[in-house]
């Protein structure tokens, strides 16, 4: 006679099936998706009347978003690899200046800038990381001299040339053919390749948050799908552990790091052509901007852990938050506390997301 049919086996007992709202609740990203979402549903009750929603009020936070959103995605990349750059707020002033000065003062094509502003970036963090590698100093300290010596560089040599602090394409009136107005020495950029590259507009939206979304899906594709990601959590998780498995583990610390200083770097091609300028104090503070960026969207400063989509929403909350409350009309010094405030509790949550999780597992 034929065997009778089996059941299914038995469930293994040692397995946990785990639920997926538990699931969504232990992603890094939770707690900057809810925050963005409650920030949003806010200010479009409060605000919404006053432009919050209108297109050219969610066309100014999406564009705030984005220019902190750029420099927030090196920074997540890196801070899961276990490593801070604080030059990245002297980075965006340098760039600029690299950039505009030679192209206004001396003359040069802007493709030839555009090289030489990327070269130096990548230049800027093959320095950090290997001084990082090689003295085994926290990366904390190495960056912070580096915000001191680029500012200062940028200062220094924009004053022996031009006199003033800041340089301006409005130079060009009067000497460039057919430029009489500010307008039109802009245009002068934004005509060529390179500035439309960095200046364009499509479908209402500016060429910044294009950039960014290009960037995020880069960077999460890089992160999720590649053998380098794999290596940049686990040098952010335990970097013996990782040299030891055969991970290349100075090499993924100074590719970070210049890509710190080229997300910079967009981020300072992007103001020139929109302002048609670059400052010496352009970039102050936005490195740790950045590093709330990263911490809001779930990345934990120990290393090891994070997440792109977290970021996305972490840059966000800042944008939706700070003009939110100037369309509010509200009194915009309170943002800054508002900003302490988020950033300890996503630090506190984060620590209990990743507790919840290891926990788990």
């Amino acid at each position: 006679m034929p065997p009778a049919p089996q059941g299914p086996p038995p469930a293994d007992e040692r397995l946990q099936r785990v639920g997926s709202v538990r699931r969504f609740l232990s992603r890094p990203e939770t707690g900057a998706v809810a925050g963005a979402l409650i920030i949003f549903t806010f200010f479009s009750i409060v605000a919404g009347d006053k432009g919050f929603l209108d297109p050219r009020g969610v066309r100014t936070w999406l564009e705030v978003s984005a220019q902190l959103g750029i420099i927030g995605l090196g920074a997540t990349l890196l801070m899961i690899g276990g490593q801070f750059d604080l030059s990245v707020g002297s980075m965006i002033a340098a760039a600029g200046m690299l950039f505009l000065l030679p192209v206004v003062h001396f003359g040069w094509p802007i493709w030839l800038a555009l090289l030489v502003v990327f070269a130096f970036a990548g230049l800027v963090g093959l320095i950090n990381g290997t001084i990082v590698n090689r003295t085994g100093l926290p990366s904390f300290i190495v960056t912070l001299a580096f915000l001191y010596v680029l500012r200062g560089l940028t200062l220094g040599v924009t004053r022996a040339v031009t006199g003033t602090t800041q340089v301006s394409v409005r130079s060009f009136i009067g000497t460039v053919e057919g430029v009489v107005t500010g307008a039109d020495a802009k245009a002068v950029l934004q005509e060529t390749l390179v500035g439309r590259l960095f200046s364009f507009q499509w479908l209402g939206l500016p060429a910044s948050v294009w950039w960014w979304a290009a960037l995020t899906v880069l960077a999460a594709y890089l992160l999720l799908r590649t053998s380098f990601g794999n290596w940049i959590f686990a040098v952010g998780g335990n970097p013996e552990a990782a040299r030891n498995s055969g991970v290349p583990v100075e090499f993924v610390r100074i590719v970070l790091f210049m890509g710190t200083a080229s997300c910079a770097t967009i981020l300072a091609l992007l103001q020139v052509f929109d302002l048609g300028s670059a400052d010496v104090t352009r970039g102050l503070l936005k490195e740790f901007e950045a590093i709330i960026v990263a911490v809001i969207g779930g990345t934990l400063l120990t290393g090891g852990y994070g997440t792109v989509v977290g970021a996305v929403f972490g840059a966000l909350i800042f944008g939706m938050t700070s003009q939110g409350i100037f369309i509010a009309r509200w009194n915009t010094d309170w943002f800054r506390v508002f900003l302490g405030v988020l950033l300890l509790v996503a630090v506190v949550f984060n620590n209990y997301i990743r507790k919840r999780a290891t926990e788990a597992s």
